[in-house]
């Protein structure tokens, strides 16, 4: 039986950072949900979810940025929103060969915050 964090699993930090660029070139062609992201600095998000993604995944606790609540004040995301960021998550993290009961165990993870930015 493996002891590895999902972190371990995944590749650490280089496989995260990799992951994290597919996931927000995905999520930036998406015309559902690319407007969201209008003026934002994208290179400070990418590192933010870096260190958020490696936190959530078992991996060193880095993580110091705004809550979720915080993060998605104002934005009115509705479920369609959220569905459309895990489809993204798991469309990246897929290109990377992470296994299906992998990514599963991601996106668990990721459902698990839903009520802290749907709404918001």
């Amino acid at each position: 039986m493996s002891t590895a964090s999902l972190y371990e699993k995944l590749g650490g930090e280089a496989a995260v950072q990799a992951v994290v660029e597919e996931f927000y070139k995905r999520i930036l062609a998406d015309d559902t949900i690319n407007s969201f992201f209008t003026g934002t600095d994208m290179e400070k998000l990418r590192g933010h979810q870096v260190k958020f993604i490696s936190f959530a995944l078992d991996g060193p606790n880095q993580y110091s940025g705004k809550s979720m609540e915080k993060a998605h004040a104002g934005m009115n995301l509705q479920p369609q929103h959220f569905q459309a960021v895990a489809k993204h998550l798991h469309g990246a993290l897929a290109q990377f060969n992470v296994s299906e009961e992998d990514i599963d165990e991601v996106l668990t993870r990721v459902a698990s915050l839903k009520d802290f930015v749907l709404y918001k």
